[in-house]
């Protein structure tokens, strides 16, 4: 049996793993309330905003390291047997969130939880690079990524739906059964990668295979990847570092915080952030597609990877800093504050999806995923130091952390172009 076009149903599945990933990490903010919402995560447990603050930045630490550990453990057991562990550990984890009842079993679940959704983002990195030719890589990366805000936009109503339906330990135990649930047609249809898969048509295999850099169509399963040493010691590598430890708060804000700004700014319930916290993802998912599709449209017509990256990458970070200002001085209403946060995740999406394209773009092979995970790693540590901020800022104004992470804008894109002189594989 072929299949035409099989590395867009993998794709597809990545898709789909991406947004349970986000449906299973948004259940905690979106049940969370606090001590006047009835039923409620805090409200059960005797649990308060700083409790909250804590368990998100242990989700984060383990998060964290788990973006540096998935991405040599893709690297060393491939990307079919890689997402098998990890989905299947933070299935688990979700489903174990309905037996908590105290501070630190809830931490404990997050930790594990972190640990194990942390393999999404440098596995994906390196099943693209894997199953795309370079000028569809973005494109792809920007359907991946658009997981995570369709997930974002499904979280807040099916969550609340759940919750009122049926309280959060039985919502925990739904959302993390769907996961287990996935990891069947990823194994029947991943069957191995496009060198050897039974169903890929000579065509696609060709066409995958000359759209790769010589580095990617030279490599093999049993090739070294670099150490982490070897990897940092170029240049290029540090535009990735730099980047996403600026960028990586400003996605994180919103996810984390945006439902507990809803619960203190204007006295929001459960159902009520349920019917306004996903409009900004849906900003997020055509951002996503969209700085796919404009980076492949540039590469195509400029045969160059350096501008198609660098100057979709420029125009998510302005449409990032002018929607950040407009949260400072129009965002007086719950509906301005929904939209504006909707143009600077289209923004943030725009932009991102390119800039973790660039270790698939650098490296070939085994290389990818570590320095994924690396970049990852370094930019949930900006998020953590945020994490402990927002809480102590928040009681005065939230507009002290919007101020912040519109300068964190132009630092990150400017990282790109100046570690990065010409995007290009370096091997």
């Amino acid at each position: 049996m072929k299949i035409k076009g099989l590395r867009w149903f993998i794709i597809g599945l990545i898709f789909l793993a991406t947004v349970i990933n986000y449906i299973d990490r948004s259940a905690l903010s979106i049940m969370w309330g606090n001590e006047n919402v009835e039923g409620s995560i805090s409200h059960s447990l005797g649990l308060t905003k700083d409790h909250y603050s804590y368990i998100l930045n242990i989700f984060m630490v383990a998060y964290a390291l788990g973006q540096l550990f998935s991405g040599k453990l893709f690297d060393k057991v491939g990307t079919r047997i890689g997402y098998v562990i990890s989905i299947g550990i933070w299935s688990l984890s979700t489903l174990l969130h309905s037996t908590v009842r105290g501070f630190f079993s809830l931490a404990f679940f997050r930790t594990t939880l972190g640990l194990s959704e942390a393999g999404n983002w440098p596995g994906a990195v390196k099943s693209n690079a894997e199953w795309f030719p370079i000028k569809e890589r973005a494109i792809a990366q920007g359907l991946f990524n658009a997981g995570a805000s369709i997930g974002s936009v499904i979280a807040p109503p099916l969550i609340a739906l759940l919750f009122v339906a049926y309280g959060w330990e039985v919502t925990f135990i739904i959302v993390g059964a769907i996961g287990l649930i996935w990891i069947i047609p990823w194994l029947l249809i991943n069957k191995a990668g496009p060198k050897k898969h039974p169903w890929i048509t000579e065509e696609e295999q060709k066409f995958i295979s000359e759209g790769q850099s010589i580095a990617d169509q030279n490599a093999t399963e049993d090739q070294k990847g670099l150490s982490l040493k070897e990897i940092l010691s170029y240049k290029e590598s540090w535009a990735i570092v730099a980047s996403r430890f600026f960028l990586e708060p400003i996605w994180w804000l919103f996810v984390g915080w945006m439902p507990i700004y809803l619960f203190d700014v204007y006295g929001f319930n459960v159902k009520e952030v349920g019917m306004f916290a996903w409009v900004p993802y849906v900003g997020a998912a055509i951002g996503s597609i969209a700085g796919g599709y404009v980076s492949g449209v540039i590469i195509a017509k400029t045969n160059s990877i350096n501008k198609g990256r660098k100057t979709t990458i420029f125009i998510g970070g302005v449409i990032m800093v002018l929607g950040l200002i407009a949260t400072i001085l129009l965002a007086d209403t719950p509906e301005k504050f929904v939209a504006i946060v909707f143009i600077v995740l289209f923004g943030f999406q725009f932009a991102i999806g390119n800039i973790q394209t660039l270790p698939s773009d650098f490296f070939s092979g085994k290389s990818v995923g570590s320095l994924a995970g690396l970049g990852g790693m370094v930019g949930v540590f900006s998020v953590i130091i945020m994490n402990f901020l927002v809480p102590v800022i928040a009681k005065v104004s939230y507009t002290p952390i919007f101020v912040a992470i519109a300068i964190f804008v132009p630092l990150g894109v400017g990282s790109i172009y100046y570690f990065a002189k010409n995007i290009k594989s370096v091997e």
